[in-house]
């Protein structure tokens, strides 16, 4: 029943976020309960961990609102919801920020200071030189990130509270946790177990500012200008070979030409060798499918190495490696073997220790007083690698890295990856090609070992010979009863720490693993793979995975292979993929472009309800335009909140109970049609589509108060009758549902509502059926329409005539069709009252005319 002391005078949404909020705490409100739970009946989700360096912007509002309107619908459902959230802690992104954040930088060769007090504190926004960071150990380095990403995710997590995220706080993981340590090393020891995992010295692309390896999914094209020299090779009979390319500096790298084996142009080549200009070295001319026969001259030098081409190339053909950029992206002091001459040793000197760039300007003068560079050098643009989160092109290297297969050498994986997919219902659908095309493109196996200090440690170790070199061949590879374990501070089984770099003794790995590498294992970090086996075989594989469309070739992907790799199936059912948010130009928001809208401010202002009305307004996999000066979606949903908590006091002031009969027919048309709201927005959450489920409700929602609250208000108002009992009745049953189907979206508004009238949260309420709306059926929805109709016209022609909406009329008269005389009929003594109508009437009308209405003046 109501308990009138609990409405306040005037409902206002301002504090609603921290009532509501510490309540659904105290309460367990949102509490995962696995007691009595089964697969059938948990709804399990494999929340997006979001990176806890920096600040969350209005895209994670966006995304995460979408994910937690799926939560609460499920939960209304009767679902036990599993919700867990993570922090996604370790990696490049957290080790930036602490350098900018605190001045330092990471120095592994220096011993830790227990007592170390960082040179700045709270450096925010701004980019400390590395020249001006203070190096410190790794450890004290590490203990800087744990200390600063904990204080980031407090942030993060008082601010998911305020959106009204209905996450399980009691669920959450960090990537860096021990649990996520021990989850981590195990699942990466089975892989090296089973084969998945190796180690290979391989070329690899290399950032050269991060000092370290990147994946073929980190990378990104960047336009950049630069320039075509056509430069000369000479060939044994005294003739020239001409070639054009944009990185002459690597000139003393180059290891063979190479053409297409069509073109005829060099086919009498092929076989042949020619010699390097300036450096004096003999390359073979060969032949392969991928040179392009209209690009340049037709040849092209293979260097070791200038692009990934040239990688392909080199493994192919077979070729030397002679890799002259070092680790630093500047050219290494000890030429190449090949280069015999004095002058080519000569010029090579005159490159060492040069950036690639001042190298090529080098090399370029080099060519211009040999008479190798025909011409000046042709201004282009072009497509450069670079490491997603780097500033400069990114280099290759020969590294040696550890591997986890992922299909692109592997048919049969490929096959069952390319299945998985097609076992996942996608939404939208259309973002399931992404997935196949990423894994139809893999060229090379996933390279999972970084460079890096903050990251989950590679749990293994090498032996040494007696000379003191690492048997690279047979690592020592951790069990699982070490874990988890870092071995760059712990001897490897069988040694002890006074053998670590000894002959005959063991060094550890140094390396740490890809925060994807981590991060690929939400489903088994959250839901305690080989921890809880109990809670992991109740939830996994999840019921969804929700995320931006911008990750599925990295960690939608990622989680997919190491769900197949270790356990053979899909690690969800569903994928939900939320679009970009765009700023007013249609431009993606991203902190690189400078666009970016931070929530806290918008979220004050305008409110929770307000700022996830306008997330739920977005369909899946479609661009929102968010404009921060102009929020025209939400400031209406800040009306809508405020008009649920006016509408829903209105009606709780009438005298009277909602489970009295509903007889008159306007009550039973309402009711009916909002049955076919409840049917239409529950297919509609069911095929995760909640814009639409919001927009046939809120479009009732605005005519049941816009029309029939006031049609039946006068007759609610009333002396106690069947009638009045009727509307009562009618409203309350309206309001209830109503409350219920705006719940997903405006959470604290239909709380507070709700708890009007109720002990108990209307998050914890059962989602609306058929069955509560038993007037379905019987009393169609054209009668509520009708008469909806007939207000309209009512007002319409009070305002013709210049009157007040409360003007007493003597008489109307409402022109229709004979079907639609008979049902307005019982309609008539709400549409006198409202109307302020003494006497009301009905004529035929040819066509449909419920609008042409005659009003006579009292």
């Amino acid at each position: 029943m109501t308990d009138n002391a609990r409405i306040p005078d005037k409902p206002a949404l301002e504090g609603l976020e921290a009532k509501w909020g510490g309540v659904w705490e105290a309460d367990g409100t949102y509490r995962f309960d696995r007691d009595g739970a089964t697969r059938e009946s948990i709804f399990s989700i494999d929340t997006p961990p979001p990176t806890a360096s920096g600040s969350l912007h209005i895209g994670h509002v966006f995304s995460y609102t979408h994910t937690d309107l799926m939560a609460r619908y499920q939960r209304m459902r009767g679902r036990h919801v599993f919700y867990p959230m993570g922090w996604d802690d370790n990696g490049l992104p957290t080790e930036r920020r602490v350098q900018n954040y605190y001045g330092v930088r990471c120095d592994p060769s220096l011993p830790y200071e227990p007592d170390f007090v960082p040179p700045l504190e709270g450096a925010e926004g701004k980019s400390v030189r590395a020249a001006d960071q203070a190096p410190i150990s790794r450890r004290n380095f590490i203990e800087l990130c744990e200390k600063l990403t904990v204080e980031d995710e407090q942030h993060f997590e008082a601010l998911w509270r305020s959106l009204g995220l209905s996450v399980d706080w009691t669920q959450t993981y960090r990537t860096i946790a021990d649990e996520a340590i021990f989850t981590s090393q195990l699942a990466f020891i089975r892989n090296v177990e089973r084969g998945e995992a190796y180690q290979a010295l391989a070329p690899t692309l290399w950032d050269v500012t991060f000092r370290t390896a990147v994946a073929q999914a980190e990378l990104e094209d960047r336009e950049q200008p630069g320039h075509y020299h056509r430069v000369t090779f000479h060939r044994h009979d005294g003739g020239t070979v001409e070639i054009e390319t944009s990185r002459p500096e690597l000139i003393p790298a180059c290891v063979a030409l190479v053409a297409h084996p069509d073109d005829e142009r060099y086919q009498p080549l092929f076989g042949t060798t020619v010699t390097t200009p300036v450096f004096g070295v003999e390359v073979p001319v060969v032949a392969h499918h991928l040179a392009q026969k209209d690009k340049g001259t037709g040849i092209a030098m293979i260097c070791t190495f200038g692009d990934v081409t040239d990688v392909v190339w080199w493994r192919e053909l077979d070729l030397p490696n002679r890799a002259i950029i070092g680790f630093d992206g500047r050219i290494i002091a000890e030429a190449p073997e090949a280069i015999i001459s004095e002058s080519g040793r000569a010029a090579f000197a005159e490159l060492a220790g040069k950036t690639a760039y001042s190298a090529k300007q080098a090399v370029v003068e080099q060519l211009r007083a040999s008479g190798d560079l025909l011409g000046d050098p042709k201004p282009i643009t072009h497509p450069v690698k670079f490491f997603e989160k780097g500033d400069r092109p990114l280099e290759i290297v020969s590294t040696r890295q550890w591997y986890i297969v992922n299909g692109a050498r592997d048919e049969a994986l490929k096959a069952n990856l390319l299945e998985r997919g097609r076992e996942i219902d996608w939404h939208p659908e259309f973002m399931r090609v992404r997935y196949d095309n990423w894994v139809g493109g893999l060229s090379g196996d996933w390279l999972v070992s970084r460079q890096r200090f903050f990251g989950v440690p590679i749990p293994v170790w090498y032996r040494l010979d007696g000379d003191g070199n690492p048997q690279f061949d047979e690592p020592i590879v951790a069990t699982r009863d070490l874990l988890p374990i870092d071995p760059s501070s712990a001897p490897a089984p069988g040694y002890d720490e006074s053998q670590r770099g000894a002959p005959g003794g063991f060094i550890g790995e140094h390396d740490v693993m890809d925060t994807w590498a981590t991060s690929s294992l939400t489903p088994q970090l959250a839901g305690g793979w080989e921890r809880d086996p109990e809670l992991f075989d109740l939830v996994f594989p999840y019921a969804l995975r929700p995320q931006g469309q911008d990750i599925i070739r990295t960690w939608l992907f990622s989680t997919t292979l190491r769900a197949q790799l270790e356990h053979g199936v899909a690690p969800w059912a569903n994928a939900a993929i939320s679009g970009f948010i765009v700023d007013p130009d249609r431009k993606k928001m991203s902190k690189s472009k400078g666009n970016v809208v931070t929530p806290a401010g918008l979220l004050e202002q305008h409110g929770s309800d307000a700022v996830r009305y306008w997330a739920a307004s977005s369909r899946l996999g479609t661009d929102a335009a968010f404009d921060p000066q102009n929020p025209t979606q939400v400031k209406i949903g800040r009306r809508l909140a405020i008009k649920v908590l006016n509408a829903a006091k209105f009606i709780l002031g009438f005298e009277g109970r909602s489970d009295a009969p509903v007889t008159v027919p306007v009550d039973r048309s309402m009711l009916a049609g909002l049955a076919d709201v409840v049917a239409s927005a529950s297919r509609a959450y069911e095929g995760y589509d909640h814009a639409r489920a919001l927009e046939v409700t809120e479009t009732f929602f605005w005519t049941f108060c816009d029309d029939y609250l006031e049609l039946v208000k006068e007759r609610a108002y009333g002396e106690p009758s069947p009638e009045q009992a009727s509307a009562v009745a009618a409203l309350r049953t309206a309001l209830g549902v109503l409350l219920r189907l705006f719940a997903p979206v405006i959470p604290f508004a239909t709380e507070e509502a709700w708890r009007w009238s109720h002990d108990e949260s209307v998050h914890v309420a059962a989602w609306p059926t058929l069955d509560e709306l038993d007037a379905r059926g019987e009393a169609g929805v054209e009668l509520l329409e009708l008469t909806s109709l007939a207000l309209t016209g009512v007002r319409r022609a009070k305002t013709d005539a210049k009157a007040s909406q409360k003007t007493p009329v003597a008489s109307a008269v409402i022109a229709a069709p004979a079907a639609a005389i008979a049902l307005l009929r019982s309609a008539e003594s709400d549409l006198r009252a409202v109307g302020r109508i003494a006497g009301l009437g009905f004529t035929e009308a040819d066509e449909f005319g419920v609008r042409d209405i005659m009003l006579e003046a009292p």
